[in-house]
Order: C-alpha cells, then structure tokens, then sequence
C-alpha cells in the first residue's frame, strides 16, 4: 500500500513541477433547499472536468480515499437518513490499486436530508473530503468546506438561484380554461370512479351480511312480516318497501353526513389525527370484542320501543319503523363497515361519493332481508347460528385489526410521525394473517369457540389463502413493491431497509421550488397531485409508475413534483386567501397545495396529474386514475410529438 501512495505522491509531484500549476478538476457548489415548510436538503455537487474521475463513498480498505461529506455543526435542524448519492458510479478494476473501484465522471449529487421547525435560525457547516485522479496521476486528498443556513446566506435556503425573468413569473396563474382546451381528462372518468364506488359499497354490505349483530335479525323480520301479511300481495308489496325504506335510512345517513362536514371537509377530517386514531381505537375494541372478552351491544331499552313501535303502527309508518330497528340492532357490526366505506370514498370529493357508496351498501344488505320478507318459508333452511357464526366474529376480528393500521398509517403518514414505516405495517400483517391461517385450522382458540377435533374442508382453504397472503407480503420487507396491497401499505419511500431500485420517487415535494428549477434546466413538469391517505394514488405509484417505460420518460424528460394535500405540517405563517366569495385560510402545507389545485386547475381530486410548461402553462389534458401503463406512457409522450 506504502509502495502504491509513493507511487501516486511522485506522479503527483512530477507533474506539477513540470507544468508549474495547480491542478483543481473537481468544483464544488454547496445549495440548502426547502423541500416542505419543515424539511430541506442539503444538496452537495461536484462538476468534475473531462478525463478526470472522483472517488464513491464506499470503496475497499487499502484502496484509494473515498469521498466523504463531514457535518461539523448542524443548528436548529436534525437529519433525516442517510447520505444520499443519487448519481450514477463506475466500476472498473483499477491495476494501480490491483482492486476494483468506483468513480463518477462529470458530475456527482450527494443530499442529505434534515428536518426542522423554523427554516431561518438553520445552519450548517461541515466539509467534503475528496481525492480525484485521472489516467496519469492523482491528487493528494483535499478538503472543501463549506457553511449553509441564517448566517452563510439570506437565500441559501430557498429557491435555486434563476434568471431574473423567470423569477418574475407567477406560477400560481389559473389555467382552468387552457385546460378545458384539451377536452376530458385522460385516465378514469367520474362516472367510473362513482361505479366503482358503488361496487365498494356493495361490497361492505354483502360483508356486513355474515356479521353476527345481522344474522339473528333475519328471524326477527320473517317473523314480523308473517303477522302483518294479510294476503300474498300486501306480503310482497310490503317486502319490496321494507327493502326501499332500509336504503333510503342508509343513503339519507349517508348524505347528511356529507352534507354537514362538506365533500372537501369530509376529505381533511378523515387525514385528521384525532378522526383516524378514533377509528383506529374503534377498530381495536371492536375486533377484542369479538375474540370473545367482552359483548358490545346497544342499550335493550332503544331496540326494544323501536321494535314494539314498529308492532303498534301500521302501514308504511311500521314499515320504516322495522327498518331503522335493523340499523340500530345491526350498527354495533355495521358502524365500523360504514365508516371505514365514507373514510375511503371521503377522496373523491365529491358529494355525491358517499350517497353513491351507502347506496351500494344498502342495496347489498337489504336485498336478502326483502327476500326472506317475501318468502319467510326460506328460513328453514338457513343454517342456525352457533360455533360457525363465532368463528365468523373472529375472522372479523383478525381484518379488523388489519384495517385499523390503514387509519393509523394515515395519521402517522399526514403528521410525520414515522412511528408505523412500511416495513413495521407489513411485519404486524404477516403476523396477523399466519395467526388467522392458525385460526382457521383449528390450532388457536378462543373463549367462545366449540370443542372441534377436525379442521373443516373450508377452514383449510382459508387457511391456505391466509397463508399464501402472508407469504406474499414477506418480500415487501426487503423493498417488494407488493402491488396487491399498494393500497393499504405505507409507500415505499418510508421503507428504511429497501433492496428494490425500480420506484419512482418525486424531483420536488415543494411546486414553486419544482418550477424554478425546471425552468432553469429548460425540462417540463409533471405535478401529482397526492394524498397519505389517498389508494389510489397509491396504486398508480406501485402499478404505472413502476413501469420501465413511464419511470424512463418521468426520470428523463421531466422534473416531478409531488403535492400531498393532507400534509398536516404547520407552515411558519399562516395567511388567508379569498375563495368563491369565502375567506379561506391556509395553515398547513396541504392547506396550500389543496388550494393550489382548485385554485389554479378548478379540480380537487386526487390522484391528479398535470403536465406543465416552464411557464406553468399546460402541455395536456389532466390525467387521473388509470392503473393501464400504456395510457399512461401515451399522455406522457405528448411532449414528442
């Protein structure tokens, strides 16, 4: 090793003693930009000239000196991660050092990431240590110091420095009529959004059907509807009402809810920390009951005037009355099924969403309820409930636990808490799936569960599923995308631990700093228009995103920037605007983003995406969700034709 250094050290020497000059191949910049209110990168760059290389951060012992990143001092901010080297190296076996290295050419981006609460009183001081060679000779190691933040430089940490016309622009102009333009937009349309809406709620409702708060009503209403039925006609006109008036009490609930909190309001509550960890408890206590430590049910009392409420009336009165009696016996089981079907469709926006999901739900739950009205003889042959209904309770109970992470990721995805990564969501879903898988085989019982001495034929193909799910999932531990559950899982950017290099991830999280730099580089934007809470997005990002050709054209030919509109960061100053005749006040960063969307592109949906030129003007028609790569790729590469 001795040998090799002398050997650099006199080449070194020879050749600046020849020629008489100090070499310096490699330039430093040093940039601290905001990515969030709360967040900014520490971007180091080298330009390195032509023929000469600069080291990696990792190379073998003996070997040349790697470069290094040193932080002296970083004041009023913490780091966020690792150093990262985003840049691409090469590898070759280097005779000098009888090894193989890794170098960059041309440029080399080293970022770290720090957090922080007020991005004025930040500062950073540190150095690069380096060492460059080129074909001939090499550079003794050198340092390069540098210092960023309140007293470096008033705008070191804000935009990237442009030129100044561009800097003139206002990037917040409306384009809702250049969008307009265009036509449509690409991907799915509102009526396929509020379809699939409605299969979500049919869903849920067929679900609710197995719970046991909804099974024992079904002798209940046969029952009821055997001693009001005078003639066959009465019998099947008053089935017919009973099954309307159950989705009338459904949807009517449906749209006041929306109608008090507001489409858009109903879309912030349900990022909110306080609604989410009310769910997420909920849940918790729902799914312990139903392993049997304790019963939830509703006070006797109310059931018990509303059903003999329904027995002292006639008429279509009595009818309603019998309805909204299977509401509130069935609400202990249907309550978290409804609320978790208006968390999911609360995205949309739209007011009609949640009418258009408790129409689904309603529609699947009252259907068979009419039909044992209108032929009460079909209850003879419903099995009666027993050990079979008790095991439905605790498979409940194992989904529910599943589903009452998705709430407590939102939370812990809106507020930065970091406490639920996705490697941590996925090993409690492992976890809970093999032990259903358990369950279901017979080995895990519970208190209320039946001696059983054989595993029945189904609870081995369940067994089988729930088996085969947590398998599947075990990957995503090492960075699997595991695209069947994009929905639900955290996204992979909160993976500490990621083997998988094909995600995509955004240029900027900040709109106005994405522009500038944009414009500086002369590129087009893509804005994505995101949520923590939005599965959607989710899916786009772990389906199309991932495609080798769309993350190609996303990486090369423009710079994205992705705005989540639930981010509940506090800005440092809160401020006010004036919307549609209203006041609207901006305090959080979703705040901001969310209004930049209705403001600027009338559209408050999400996932939404829109292509921009330099100036901010669309370049296309706004595209929304399409899980077909193909139609994504085919929007992209309007900026070739």
């Amino acid at each position: 090793m001795i040998k090799k250094i002398s050997l650099i050290v006199a080449i070194f020497l020879v050749a600046t003693t020849s020629f008489g000059q100090i070499f310096e191949p490699i330039k430093w910049s040093f940039k601290l930009k905001n990515t969030s209110a709360t967040t900014a990168d520490i971007s180091i760059q080298a330009n390195i000239d032509e023929g000469w290389h600069l080291y990696g951060l990792n190379l073998p012992k003996d070997g040349p000196h790697p470069t290094s990143v040193v932080f002296e001092s970083i004041e009023n901010a913490t780091k966020v991660g690792d150093l990262k080297a985003p840049s691409k190296l090469q590898k070759q076996f280097d005779a000098n050092f009888n090894m193989e290295l890794n170098w960059y050419t041309d440029n080399a981006v080293f970022i770290q990431k720090i957090k922080f609460t007020d991005a004025s009183n930040v500062k950073v001081i540190g150095y690069v240590e380096f060492m460059a060679c080129n074909d001939q000779s090499c550079l003794p190691p050198n340092k390069k110091p540098f210092t960023l933040g309140s007293s470096a430089s008033a705008s070191s940490i804000n935009a990237p420095k442009i030129v100044s016309n561009i800097e003139k622009l206002d990037y917040w102009t409306p384009v809702i009529d250049e969008l307009k333009s265009f036509g449509n937009s690409a991907g799915t349309s509102d009526n396929t959004g509020l379809w699939y809406i409605f299969a979500m709620g049919l869903l849920y409702g067929l679900l609710a059907l197995v719970t046991p708060c909804v099974w024992p009503i079904i002798p209940m209403t046969v029952s009821f509807f055997l001693k009001r039925s005078e003639n066959k006609k009465k019998g099947q006109r008053d089935a017919i009402l009973y099954g309307l008036s159950i989705i009338f009490i459904y949807v009517v609930l449906g749209f006041l809810i929306t109608l008090i909190f507001g489409a858009s309001a109903l879309n912030s509550l349900s990022t909110s920390a306080v609604f989410n960890l009310i769910f997420f408890t909920i849940l918790i206590v729902f799914a312990v009951s139903f392993f049997g430590a304790f019963e939830i049910t509703l006070p006797s009392s109310w059931t018990t005037k509303l059903d003999a409420k329904a027995d002292s009336t006639v008429g279509i009165v009595s009818i309603l009355f019998m309805a909204f009696t299977l509401v509130l016996v069935s609400f202990s089981c249907t309550g978290p099924l409804v609320g978790t079907l208006l968390v999911q469709v609360a995205g949309n926006n739209s007011i009609v969403a949640p009418v258009v999901g408790m129409t689904g739900f309603a529609v699947a739950l009252s259907i068979p309820f009419s039909l044992f009205a209108l032929f009460p003889s079909w209850l003879k042959t419903l099995p009666k409930s027993g050990g079979w209904l008790n095991s439905v309770k605790v498979v409940l109970a194992f989904l529910e636990l599943a589903l009452a992470l998705k709430f407590l990721s939102v939370a812990d995805l809106a507020y930065g808490w970091r406490i639920l990564d996705r490697e941590v969501f996925l090993a409690v879903w492992i976890v809970i799936f093999a032990l259903l898988g358990f369950y279901l085989l017979g080995k895990l019982r519970f208190p209320h569960d039946n001696e059983s001495k054989h595993t029945t034929v189904l609870g081995v193909f369940l067994a089988i599923v729930s088996f085969a799910f947590s398998v599947y999932m075990i990957p995503g531990l090492w960075g699997a995308p595991l695209k069947a559950i994009s929905a639900f899982a955290p996204p992979l950017y909160t993976q500490d631990f990621n083997l998988y290099n094909d995600d995509v991830h955004p240029a900027f999280t900040d709109y106005d700093l994405g522009m500038a730099f944009a414009a500086e580089k002369k590129i087009p934007v893509v804005v994505d228009f995101s949520g923590f809470g939005c599965v959607n997005c989710r899916k786009m990002e772990a389906s199309v995103w991932t495609d080798p050709t769309v993350k190609e054209l996303l990486k090369k030919d423009f710079v994205l920037i992705s705005l989540f509109v639930d981010d509940k960061t506090n800005l440092s100053k809160s401020y006010q605007m004036q919307e549609n005749g209203r006041t609207t006040t901006i305090e959080t960063v979703g705040d901001k983003w969310s209004y930049l969307q209705r403001s600027k592109f009338g559209a408050n949906a999400q996932p939404f995406y829109v292509m921009l030129d330099n100036n901010g003007k669309p370049l296309n028609k706004p595209f929304t969700f399409d899980e077909n790569p193909a139609n994504f790729v085919k929007w992209l590469k309007v900026v070739h034709n």
